[in-house]
């Protein structure tokens, strides 16, 4: 049975704080029209690419109770990730690989699934209503639940933003049956700003509040499963696996501070590593240097596409060697980037060469094309 005596919000922002939650916050264990609208236009313009899960899991996905009937109110816990630096600095360092902050320490979802668990189990032995734990791997919208508990607003780039920690917030949520207090659920900040929507290379924000993850850099490096539409590949510059442009821009930032916690930190080769030593990596050595990332989720052959994407933005030819090893993969979009990048590295001469050397009589068509095109072929 409820402990009536229990000052539950107290404890609950204690709790939260012991954990190294920056925010607390609880809402409606349901979500409002405009972001079921939302979803369905996401949907109806096919913005989610190779994401199907998007789309098999939207009947569930539209409310949190077609997931779990009994859910009633929502905790929202917000995690501070903020960086010791600007992540854009990153960007100028053509010869090493850029990483999205989140995903240069420990798996987020690892770290704040535990320290949801046991604030969950600790709620429920003292409360007695049942718990479910959610981050980020549920058909379960976040932010629009974050959103009403008064954690932050969705910006113009679809992520949450906090008054605390700007852009740089993971979530986690714990769904119960018990019926709680609500907070006042936050209001949009953003205002007439929209550098969130100019900074991003690849014009993946067809207006403001909607994403066309198809152009995303993110959704480019971490979910597309093919080679990277020829459009995008300039733009992607040194960006091996997600893009921080969008978060970083955001003028709310300057209220944020550096993460505290120890495991989200940048583990040993996942701050700009270096490109050439990217390039050495076979796929034992790719899971040994990134075991326990998010960048594991990428696996060896997209991740390998990516590296070489960013080989060939590089301008920096003394790479020729190690990108050409790669001319013969196994995989169709590694074999077709390393195509691409040397197209960038090489002079004509050194093209035609190449091209005369490697170009094998049965190539797949993806990888051909690529050799149909040349030095001065970005587009």
């Amino acid at each position: 049975m409820p402990n009536a005596k229990l000052d539950l919000r107290g404890w609950l922002n204690a709790a939260a704080e012991g954990q190294g939650f920056l925010h607390v916050g609880v809402g409606p264990a349901s979500i409002g029209a405009v972001n079921e609208n939302g979803l369905s236009a996401f949907l109806e313009n096919a913005f989610e690419g190779d994401m199907d899960w998007l789309r098999t899991t939207a009947a569930k996905r539209m409310q949190p109770q077609n997931m779990w009937p009994n859910a009633k109110s929502a905790i929202v816990l917000g995690m501070n990730y903020g960086p010791d630096h600007n992540p854009m600095d990153n960007l100028a360092a053509r010869t090493a690989g850029n990483i999205s902050v989140y995903a240069r320490g420990r798996d987020y979802h690892d770290v704040l699934k535990g320290k949801l668990k046991q604030l969950a189990s600790q709620f429920s032995v003292k409360t007695g209503y049942a718990v479910k734990v959610f981050v980020d791997t549920a058909p379960l919208m976040e932010k629009p639940l974050a959103q009403q508990a008064g954690l932050g607003w969705q910006g113009k780039h679809t992520n949450l933003v906090s008054r605390q920690a700007g852009s740089w917030l993971f979530l986690g949520i714990i769904l119960t049956d018990a019926i709680l207090p609500h907070d006042v659920p936050a209001t949009d900040h953003c205002g007439g700003c929209r550098q969130c929507l100019d900074i991003c290379p690849t014009d993946a924000f067809p207006e403001p509040y909607r994403l066309d993850a198809r152009r995303c850099i993110s959704y480019l490096t971490i979910e597309h499963k093919g080679v990277v539409p020829r459009e995008f590949r300039s733009a992607i510059g040194n960006r091996i696996f997600g893009c921080d442009d969008c978060l970083a821009i955001c003028p709310w930032n300057k209220f944020a501070s550096q993460a505290n916690e120890q495991k989200l930190a940048a583990k040993v080769g996942t701050d700009l590593p270096p490109l050439d030593q990217l390039l050495l990596l076979d796929d034992a050595m790719f899971r040994r240097q990134f075991a326990g990332t998010p960048v594991r989720r990428a696996g060896y052959d997209r991740f390998m596409r990516n590296i070489l994407t960013a080989a060939g933005n590089s301008d920096d030819k003394t790479l020729v060697p190690l990108v050409r090893t790669y001319l013969g993969h196994q995989a169709v979009v590694v074999r077709a980037m390393a195509v691409w990048a040397l197209s960038q590295l090489l002079d004509q001469h050194g093209w035609t060469a190449l091209k005369h050397h490697y170009l094998p009589a049965e190539a797949d068509d993806t990888v051909r094309t690529e050799w149909d095109h040349g030095p001065g072929f970005s587009q």
